[in-house]
């Protein structure tokens, strides 16, 4: 009989929850015992898992000696409380949150770029899953970044609403009904303005530097992850009226020039991306039609800069709750189990 894992999912009942019980019936991983955790709210709610309902778990209360693996997906705020717990019973953790990111004996890793930094987990028993826009990026980025350096990143995001969570799903939906419908849409208390119908340029609390703290998580972890503190990474990211699947437009400069065609070539033999590049009509990737409910990291548009010459211009668009959190998280358990545990 092939070895299984006992597994707690924190956050369960959550969007990235719900994912990460798909993706791993999906992938078939050798799942032995599954506990889904939740807070108070969810309690008396139920999860379906290969078949099963499953019953959630209050996290406050669960015994992770009952675990091999922990994959977090709770919140900041709970990771800082819960996972140290997590980690003296003996589970490894996977967190899908901010909170061990930047931590210099916590590996922050996807797979594509750095799974050879999964092996680090030995330090504190806990692996860093990064922010959805950064995976997306540096998937694209890897080849290029390996082949030719890169100097500069000047990137734009148009981020789902769904990277906000479950609330906002709702939200979204519950407002463009009432505009469809000539009513006037019930205003979210916790958001500054609405996203129906808007473009929103600003994702998180605005720091001191006149940066976003999602544009700081974008700078620091691209740096940790492609190994290069000389990278400038200049990031704007918006919030944006779809559900799910993040769209970036990307404008590198790179230390050796790369034609298109020269990129092109690289993208599509690297692991995880998809490209969708031509001049035929469609022949591009959108959040919507090809990225949502879908692994794949997708670019396009692949064309040289104009104004500079060692400039190259991509479009990159990806599941922001499969490969943005849960997938990857999964991958990253997958390497770990089969490799270290």
């Amino acid at each position: 009989m092939s070895k299984t894992y006992d597994i707690a999912i924190a956050g369960a009942t959550g969007a990235v929850g719900e994912t990460l019980l798909q993706i791993l019936e999906q992938r078939k991983f050798p799942v032995g015992t599954l506990f889904p955790l939740a807070s108070e709210r969810s309690i008396g709610r139920t999860v379906k898992f290969c078949g099963e309902d499953l019953q959630v778990q209050l996290l406050n209360d669960f015994d992770f000696r009952q675990v091999q693996l922990g994959l977090f997906s709770a919140g900041a705020a709970v990771s800082a409380e819960i996972v140290p717990r997590a980690v003296e019973a003996g589970a490894v953790v996977i967190d899908n949150t901010s909170q061990f990111r930047y931590d210099d004996d916590v590996p922050l890793v996807v797979p594509e770029c750095n799974a050879g930094r999964i092996a680090n987990y030995v330090q504190r028993g806990i692996i860093a899953n990064p922010n959805c826009s950064t995976i997306q990026l540096v998937v694209a980025l890897k080849p290029i970044q390996d082949a030719v350096g890169i100097v500069r990143i000047n990137v734009s995001t148009y981020q789902a609403v769904s990277g906000a969570g479950r609330r906002a799903i709702e939200t979204l939906t519950v407002q463009t009904r009432a505009v469809l419908s000539g009513d006037d849409p019930v205003t979210d208390p916790d958001a500054e303005k609405s996203v129906v119908f808007n473009v929103v340029p600003k994702i998180d609390r605005l720091l001191d530097n006149g940066f976003t703290k999602e544009e700081m998580k974008m700078i620091w972890e691209t740096q940790k992850i492609l190994e290069s503190a000389d990278i400038m990474v200049n990031p704007t990211c918006a919030r944006v009226p779809v559900f799910w699947g993040h769209s970036e437009s990307i404008h590198l400069e790179t230390r050796r020039k790369i034609t298109a065609p020269e990129a092109q070539k690289l993208l599509n033999s690297a692991p995880g991306i998809v490209v969708l590049d031509g001049e035929s009509p469609g022949a591009y990737p959108t959040a919507v039609t090809e990225a949502a409910h879908r692994d794949a990291v997708f670019v396009g548009r692949i064309r040289e800069d104009l104004s500079h010459p060692k400039g190259l211009n991509l479009w990159v668009v990806s599941d922001n709750l499969r490969k943005g959190a849960a997938l990857n998280s999964v991958q990253i358990a997958e390497i770990l189990v089969n490799q270290f545990m």
